[in-house]
Parts: C-alpha cells; structure tokens; sequence
C-alpha cells in the first residue's frame, strides 16, 4: 500500500519497528529497560549527556562558567550512548523519567538536584552560577524569550526536515517540503533579528545563544544533515556571521567536543572529567571502545 492510500485505523497498535536510523530504539513506552546505576565522579556537576545539538548546549554553557572563573561548575560528562538505549538504564530514568539527553544531577546539593531538558538546564545553571542570564526584567524576558523559542522550534528542524531528509527509511516529497519550508522560515527568524542585534538577545551573549548555536549555527555551517546547499543557507548572513563569531569563543570549541563520538577525531573527546582531558586524549577518550 502506497503513502497516498493509507487510511489510518481506528486504534494505533506499535506492531513493527518505524525504520529508519533510529528504529530500534523507537517505542510508545516509558520507563526503564535495564538495571544499571550512572557511574559517579568527583566533581560537583555529574552530566549524563552525548554530543548532539541539544547536549552541546549544556557543554559549552559549562565550559563558559569554567572560562569565567566559576569553579563551582567543574562537571564530570558521561556518555550516554542512545543508539545502545543507555538512555533507558534505570539510572537514567532516575534522573530524567524522559530518557532523553542531556540531564544533570548537581550532588553540591543536599539532596542533590535533579536537571532534566536541555533549556531548564541552562536556566538552572545561570542562576546558580548569576552568569549569562540578564537580571534586568526586560532584557530577562527577551533572553528567555529566544530561549523558549529554540525549545520550541528546534524539533521541526530535528525531528521534522532533519528525520526526513537525512534518516527516513524513504524520501516523502511533501514530508521533505513541510519541513524545509519551515526550518528556512526559522532561519529567516533568526537572519532578521540578527540583522539589528550582535547577540540574539541583544548586545550581550546569554544561554539564548548557547541554545540556539548547535542547532542552527550547525545548519548554516553545513555540519547538521548535509543540507546547507539544499537549504541554501548562505542568504542568511546574519546568521553566519554570528555563527562564526561564537565559533572563535574557546570554550565554545572545547564544548562542542564533550561527548562527541563522531566526525573528526580531533574534535571528538568521549568524556570529560579533568580540564585537562582535552590536551591529553588518548584512543579511549576519542572514540567507543571496540
């Protein structure tokens, strides 16, 4: 039966898996797998993470307050590998009952807090920190703003064009249309506001970036789904310019390589747990063990 005649039933039932790259860790249900405790280190921050766009948020926010001089936010990053279902050990659901990454247990607490959701992350840790999160009300509001707006765009680009076009077991037209039509609106969003802004927020540089930079700095750059040309990125300069400029920030490099298990070795790092991990890797620290 073709897409164009499928009529769905009255009752969905998951009777076979949904193809595509993601298939075999894809199911209607919550709740844990497997027993298996989270390692813990020595630092305060335990985060429990992979390197994809919304992991990188967390890791160059902390990598930032460790440039800063915050101590406090020393962290010690797991690899949670999604394509084995680590995400579903029991000691991941303890802290994220979403069995999504990232999530952060902060252990300088008693009890120690619990973090889950990229963006509650980000929040949490700037008002821990009182870094890169504006005080005053109105420039508060626009930084959550842009904040709220990533959370909540991002997933047409992820899960709506980027399955579609980099992942589906097979090429829909319309699927591919629907979701490139609205991932450039949103580049259009972001090219006109940074047209009167250096920041996304404005003149200063807040979690907003730090959340919005993987996602769409990624898409611009060419590193997410292989679609630059397709998407046509280079009308938006704007976006680029800031994506370069946030490109030079050093912890934003060492950020982007936390948890990385893909792509240039040289810019991969498995887990960190000592500043000094990125100057001493060794094969254990660039990529999983065979």
């Amino acid at each position: 039966m073709s897409d164009a005649e499928y009529v769905p039933p009255k009752v969905w039932v998951w009777n076979k898996e949904s193809g595509g790259r993601f298939a075999n860790i894809n199911r209607p249900i919550a709740g844990a797998t497997q027993e298996k405790p989270l390692p813990v280190g020595r630092h305060p921050l335990q985060l429990h993470s992979l390197g994809t766009p919304n992991g990188v948020k967390v890791t160059i926010m902390l990598e930032e307050l460790l440039a800063l001089g915050h101590t406090g936010a020393e962290y010690d990053a797991w690899l949670v590998d999604i394509s084995k279902g680590d995400q579903f050990s029991s000691g991941f659901v303890e802290i994220n009952p979403n069995s999504k990454i990232p999530a952060l247990l902060d252990r300088s607490e008693n009890p120690p807090v619990r973090v889950f959701e990229s963006g509650a992350i980000l929040i949490y840790l700037a008002e821990k920190f009182g870094a890169f999160l504006p005080t005053q009300r109105a420039q508060r509001a626009e930084c959550l703003s842009w904040l709220m707006w990533q959370m909540g765009s991002a997933p047409f680009l992820g899960g709506g064009f980027g399955h579609f076009y980099a992942y589906a077991p097979t090429k829909i037209e319309y699927a591919i249309d629907r979701y490139a039509m609205e991932t450039k609106r949103q580049l259009d969003v972001l090219n006109r506001r940074l047209a009167e802004t250096k920041y996304i927020a404005g003149d200063e540089y807040t979690i907003a970036d730090m959340a919005i930079f993987p996602w769409y700095g990624g898409t611009v750059k060419g590193w997410s789904y292989g679609a630059g040309e397709f998407l046509n990125v280079q009308e938006y300069e704007h976006v680029i310019r800031w994506a370069d400029m946030l490109l030079e920030r050093p912890a934003v490099k060492r950020g982007r390589m936390v948890n990385r298990v893909q792509g240039d070795p040289a810019m991969q790092l498995r887990e960190r747990h000592e500043a000094s991990d990125f100057d001493t890797k060794t094969a254990d620290k660039v990529a999983p063990p065979v």
